[in-house]
């Protein structure tokens, strides 16, 4: 078997080299990107104060149902909808953990099926504009929040979201860097996001271009 030569070796670089610049460009482009996205990230509610005509919560994490249950009995709004059941939570369990709480009426609470945020998205779409909804406090984890804040803007155009983010004592946002898994979590949900950047921008180019 003949051992490749030089023209075989010449070859390869000229492959190589391209693909290897490209790489480096990918590589450092999405790492700059995700300093940038890790900014984005919320570190305390910036407004806690401003009623909204409902409460929207996206389950999922530690103490978001909680915490929009604490919204609603302070009456930031009228309304409260719970986004995005988990399977296997009894949603009788939930009605009874509102009904605990005397200042939240079963009646103020509505309840979705959504298993991801564009699913969340679109059915609180569809509850809002049944019940006239014109605003909504937003509440999920901080690092989910630059991703949701996307898909709750795009589906709901017309609403202004106020983000209330709930911080999880498993997430160690300050020093991201040093903890692997909440590292991986950030590095998954930038990811998550350039993905809802790109769906967006070909349905935006597909809608512009004439029928």
């Amino acid at each position: 078997m003949t051992a490749p030569g030089p023209r075989h070796h010449r070859k390869i670089r000229r492959v190589a080299a391209p693909l290897a610049l490209v790489l480096t460009l990918l590589i450092g482009g999405w790492s700059g990107g995700l300093l940038w996205f890790v900014e984005q990230i919320p570190n305390v509610v910036e407004d806690s104060t401003t009623p909204t005509d409902a409460i929207v919560v996206l389950t999922g994490g530690q103490g978001r149902l909680d915490e929009a249950l604490a919204l609603l009995s302070r009456n930031l709004a009228s309304r409260l909808f719970v986004s995005g059941v988990y399977r296997g939570v009894d949603v009788k369990t939930l009605l009874e953990t509102a009904r605990s709480s005397s200042a939240v009426p079963e009646s103020r609470i509505g309840i979705g099926d959504a298993t991801n945020t564009v699913g969340n998205a679109e059915e609180t779409a569809a509850w809002a504009r049944y019940f006239g909804i014109r605003s909504i406090r937003l509440v999920t984890a901080s690092y989910h929040m630059p991703r949701s804040l996307l898909e709750f803007h795009h589906a709901l155009p017309n609403v202004t979201v106020v983000p209330h983010p709930v911080f999880s004592d498993n997430v160690k946002q300050r020093e991201w860097w040093a903890w692997p898994g909440t590292a991986a979590l950030i590095a998954r949900e930038y990811t998550k996001y350039l993905l809802v950047r790109a769906r967006q921008f070909f349905e935006w180019r597909s809608s512009e271009e004439p029928s």
